[in-house]
Order: C-alpha cells, then structure tokens, then sequence
C-alpha cells in the first residue's frame, strides 16, 4: 500500500516528463510579454493535451470496461468529495448519512445540493438521475452489489473501486487520470509529502517509538481504528506511530476489560457523530478507564469525528494537524 511519501519520488519525476514550452529562436518576444506568452503556449498545449486524452478507456477495479466520451463536468463519485476538493472539482451532488454531511469540506462544497445514502445504501437510480451525472465513480465494490452497477451504469458511464479510501494516493491518481487533472493530482500528492515529514521533524522523539491507538465509540460500542485505513493509517504509515498487534486488522467491537492491558503510548478518542457520547460517557466513568496506562499519564485526546472517520488529502492533513497540535502544545 503506497503512502503519499512513498510515491513523491514517482510524482515529481512525473510532473517533470513533459516537454518545456519555450519561444522558438525565430520568434522574438519582448522580456515584458515573455511570461504572458510561455503561459498563453502552456495553456494551448494543456488543453491539446486534454482534449487528446478522451475518449478515455479505462478498466475498473472490478473489470468493467468503462469509456468516458469527454472531460466530466457532471460528477456523482459519494464518499470520495475530499479528493475531488483538493484537485479542484466540485461534485453535482454531495454525500449524506441521513444525519451529517462532512462539515469540514463545507467552505468548498457549500453550495452543492446533497444526497442521503438510508442505512448506508446508495439510493435509488432514479434520484441519481435527477442530477444528470456525466460520470459515476463508487468508492467501494460493495456499492456496486444488489444490481446498483448495472442502473447506474445505464445511466452515465460508472467506476468502481475496491476500497478508494483504504489508499487514498492510489485513489487521487485515478481520479486525476479520470477527470484530466493528472498533474493536479501528482501536486496534491507531492504537497501532502511535504507536510508529512515536516510534521515528523516537529514531532521528533516525542513519536519515535511510541505506539498509538485510535478509538472509535458509537451507539453499538467501541472499536478500535486500525492501520488499514483513515486515521489509523495516517498514524501507522505515514507518521510511524504504531499500533499493538491486539488492533492490527480488528473491526470488532472490543470490551473496555482490554483498556488496562493497552499497550499504547498515546490513545486518540474518536466519536462517530453524537451516536457515540452515551457510550463514551460511560466508559469514561469507569474504573477500568481510569486504570489505564495512557488514561493514568494524561495522554489521551478527543478528536473530530468528521475527518478522522474519512479518507484523502484534505482530511488526513487535518488528523496531521490535529496530531501536531496535540502532542507538540
């Protein structure tokens, strides 16, 4: 699994392999124009570029042979907003839960309408319909079950992915490859490299060798965060925090008689909307809470669900940020 550090050494290389627009030596150009004429050439050749690029065949992460015709204007891809953010696109219509919307994307996506998936489904074909999507995108295999692949796909072309938020640089490359914004993506890539090692310079020795632990509560109890994916992939890969093997790859709800024998530096508290405060409450008051290590040496942070609980750019650095702030005061 390719983090956003692993692949800037691929995506600088990347950014570089075109050809440099340059003024011919037969032209002459005033020093003052230059600038306004290599943009004004840059522009043409990009948007030659672009327009080479459709009809765009591309296969699937299920198989499925999906040709887009031209440039999307027209975008349906729920769960995977953050990453049309940072390269820049709006989407026709937003995700919803049926309870919130990812407050943390709203400066960008305000004004974009918003779609409920009931129970974690995708809804009905003809709700997506009503917003005439030029493309599809679904984040995960399990979207396209139950003949939704099939009505989606009859009704603009459609992309899916195995999990797009378990690796969101893989994700983001696609994506760019699919809407024309290439080197966006490769920029947004290299960006958030950045940003990563200068957070772990900051931290330093305050996370080498320390082990970390993400908490998630909700109305049906506590789970831990893996390193598979969201925050406890930033934590784990990205910034070497990590984890116990008692977390690695568990997704079930664990009993708070684990928490003493946590063995675990930093514990980072995530609840899934207002869903998971009784729970939380709860354990909270409890004395097996208060017996734990992390819990005894006040190392323990409450965190917003919004963007720990998702995938991409834009929520991932925020978690970095919230990481920095927490263990660096």
């Amino acid at each position: 699994m390719l983090t956003g550090i692993s692949l800037l050494a691929v995506l600088m290389a990347g950014c570089g392999t075109g050809e440099n627009n340059t003024v011919s030596e037969s032209t002459t150009v005033p020093a003052e124009e230059a600038p306004v004429a290599a943009e004004a050439e840059q522009a043409s050749t990009e948007e030659a570029q672009a327009t080479a690029t459709y009809p765009l065949v591309i296969k699937d992460e299920l198989g499925h042979e999906v040709t887009i015709p031209a440039k999307p204007t027209r975008i349906f891809a729920p769960i995977l907003e953050d990453s049309l953010a940072s390269l820049g696109v709006k989407p026709v219509v937003q995700w919803s839960n049926g309870a919130r919307i990812q407050e943390y994307l709203q400066d960008q996506l305000a004004d974009v309408p918003v779609i409920t998936f009931t129970k974690g489904l995708p809804p009905a074909s003809e709700a997506v319909m009503s917003y005439t999507p030029d493309l599809i995108i679904l984040h995960n295999k399990n979207f396209a079950e139950n003949g939704i692949y099939e009505q989606y796909s009859k009704i603009a072309p459609t992309y899916v992915f195995q999990s797009a938020t378990t690796d969101f640089s893989h994700s983001l490359l696609t994506l760019g490859e699919m809407l024309g914004e290439q080197e966006k993506a490769a920029e947004v890539l290299a960006g958030y490299a950045e940003k990563v090692t200068a957070a772990k310079e900051k931290l330093g020795t305050v996370i080498e060798g320390k082990k970390a632990a993400v908490i998630r509560f909700n109305s049906k109890g506590m789970f831990f965060m893996t390193s598979d994916y969201f925050s406890g992939y930033v934590l784990a890969h990205d910034l070497g925090l990590s984890q116990p093997e008692s977390i690695q790859g568990s997704t079930a709800a664990v009993s708070y008689e684990v928490l003493p024998k946590l063995d675990v530096d930093y514990i980072f508290l995530v609840k899934d909307g207002n869903s998971g405060d009784a729970t939380l409450n709860e354990l909270k008051e409890s004395s097996i809470w208060k017996s734990t290590p992390a819990v005894k040496n006040g190392n323990v942070f409450e965190t917003a669900s919004e963007y720990w609980l998702t995938g991409g750019v834009i929520a991932q650095s925020k978690v970095i940020d919230d990481i920095v702030s927490f263990l660096t005061p």
